[in-house]
């Protein structure tokens, strides 16, 4: 059964969840320890949960790693971050990793918050 998509950013998503499901079933104990503890990093805290998705999109920013990037922004959306903010946080990571972490805010940040809003509409 093919699914379909309205856009790369959702396909992304589907394909991340999907692996992150099968490894799951090949490692549940690991798996659980993992979500657990991210679970747990990502709670409100003395941080927002949504200063830390924030924080974990310029983290995905600098490290190149796309589907924590399309993952990231996706919750930053989720804890109602502006597009202002993802900016603003794209710039201070760009300031700390220059070019890299700049390329991919201009390309795959801005697809992403277009396609993830066109998906709540």
């Amino acid at each position: 059964m093919e699914m379909e998509f309205r856009n790369p950013t959702e396909a992304a998503l589907y394909e991340y969840k999907a692996g992150l499901g099968e490894f799951t079933k090949k490692m549940p104990s690991l798996a659980s320890k993992y979500n657990a503890f991210t679970e747990e990093c990502f709670k409100d805290g003395v941080l927002s949960k949504k200063d830390k998705q924030l924080i974990a999109l310029g983290l995905s920013l600098y490290s190149q790693d796309e589907y924590c990037i399309i993952y990231h922004v996706k919750g930053c959306l989720d804890e109602g971050c502006s597009e202002e903010e993802i900016y603003e946080a794209i710039g201070v990571t760009a300031a700390f990793g220059g070019g890299a972490s700049m390329s991919q805010a201009v390309t795959l940040v801005q697809e992403c918050i277009h396609d993830l809003n066109q998906s709540l509409q």
